[in-house]
């Protein structure tokens, strides 16, 4: 290769040559270069075209320093090669195996972190799922919920409407204070002749239900059904707490669904819902208020003129019990006492809106000498006894006639401290509270 340079090198400097000699390069069959001048004639010059040999001394220079750097490649290698035979042979381990050692801990480390990764990612994946299908599970349970709802609602329109038949053609009507209720019973309004054994629906958890009061709206208004219930335990000086069960399986399993926290404290177990209100005595006072359910805000509110309160004209067992209100098929009442009455119970029937008196009676019956009372279709009930296990409906007062008779109907009071009692006139019920324990009896009433 160098005597090809020269030669090409002398032609340029030698300034000779004509201008139809060739430089040509090819491989022979082994792969080796050859470079070949020719002329056009034996006459002519032996050296090519001075741009020709510029090129092939560009080209021959390019080659070379591939082949110097494959060089310089393969002697590393080389070296490097050595070296390892150096080691291996004088049992010194080679540091690429230390390498790929460490490479190989690290390739574990990672492995590991991989799998640790795709069993998490397996984890996410499978709870995601069961959120999607507890969330579709959800929505298809309210959307039942919902259809429940509006069936109960159109049920609860048609009750409302047959309850106001009944309040129509069967039992004794509201009027005003201008006029008197109705003499005598009609058909489904007859005497109470008859109180079932108590049955236990719920016990309270803790102190603070030893006493207390249990409803349902035997006139419920939308979002409330009949099954609605509410709970009030009565333990304390500050009470507020209302607890309220959509469902008779969360009031029985007691689990309530919302919780209202009253503008006013109450006083003792008189309180009663009523269209969609809960109407109670407020704490220390002789005012009676209304609490709409719905809005959770105060509608109105009475003083009951001259009414005992806190411990001036309680039922037997004590309890702060001057004021009992209730409701029965006519309407709503409230029961107390006064100085003038001489602590006899006192009967008056309030407009469930404003709470005005609309007509009072006064009976002959001592409030403090009955464990407590209930109404019936415009009749005064009262027990004779809160502990005794076999008390009973010792007296009935007929608003109709303003008169009152003596009853020995039995009366189971289990748990030997009924601290409420109230009737439910849409299920024909009453409903107690028994030392902790909320109760109900079914009742009969004498044909007329």
């Amino acid at each position: 290769m160098p005597a090809v340079q020269l030669l090409l090198l002398a032609c340029l400097v030698g300034g000779v040559g004509a201008r139809t000699a060739k430089f040509q390069k090819a491989n022979d069959r082994s792969g080796r270069r050859q470079y070949t001048f020719s002329v056009a004639s034996p006459s002519e010059s032996s050296c090519p075209e001075q741009g020709q040999a510029m090129s092939a001394i560009q080209e021959l220079q390019r080659e070379s320093s591939e082949q110097r750097a494959t060089l310089e490649s393969t002697k590393a290698r080389l070296s490097s090669l050595e070296a390892l035979l150096h080691r291996l042979t004088s049992g010194q381990p080679a540091a690429p195996l230390e390498t790929q050692q460490g490479l190989q801990s690290e390739l574990e480390a990672l492995r590991r972190e991989r799998e640790q990764l795709e069993t998490q990612t397996r984890e996410l994946e499978s709870a995601y799922s069961n959120l999607v299908r507890d969330k579709s599970a959800l929505e298809e349970e309210k959307r039942q919920l919902q259809a429940e709802n509006e069936d109960l609602a159109r049920r609860l329109e048609s009750s409302s409407q047959e309850v106001a038949s009944l309040r129509r053609g069967q039992c004794p009507q509201a009027h005003s204070s201008s006029q008197d209720v109705p003499s005598g019973s009609r058909e489904g309004c007859g005497e109470l002749v008859w109180v079932g054994e108590p049955i236990t629906l719920r016990t309270a958890e803790t102190i603070t239900g030893k006493y207390g009061v249990w409803m349902r709206d035997p006139q419920a208004a939308f979002p409330y059904t009949p099954e609605t219930t509410w709970r009030i335990d009565t333990v304390g000086t500050d009470i507020r707490q209302v607890f309220e069960y959509d469902l008779i399986r969360q009031f029985t399993q007691g689990y309530p669904s919302k919780v209202h926290v009253l503008p006013r404290p109450l006083e003792s177990t008189g309180a009663v819902v009523y269209r969609g209100s809960l109407y109670f005595q407020a704490a220390e006072s002789r005012t009676v208020l209304r609490y709409d359910l719905r809005t959770e805000t105060l509608k109105a509110e009475k003083e009951i003129p001259g009414a005992g309160y806190h411990g001036q004209f309680p039922y037997s067992w004590g309890g702060y019990t001057d004021i009992d209100l209730a409701v029965d098929e006519i309407g709503l009442w409230v029961i107390y006492s006064t100085e003038a009455a001489k602590g006899a119970i006192v009967l008056s029937k309030l407009n469930p809106e404003t709470l005005e008196l609309e007509q009072t009676w006064e009976t002959n019956i001592r409030k403090q000498s009955v464990a407590n009372a209930f109404i019936i279709c415009g009749t005064l009930y009262t027990v004779s006894s809160y502990s005794s296990p076999d008390a009973t409906v010792n007296f009935a007062y007929d608003t109709g006639t303003g008169s009152s008779k003596a009853l020995t109907v039995p009366f189971k009071n289990r748990y030997k401290y009924s601290s409420m009692i109230d009737y439910n006139p849409l299920e024909r019920k009453l409903f107690a509270w028994d030392n902790f324990n909320m109760v109900s009896y079914d009742i009969k009433l004498s044909p007329m």
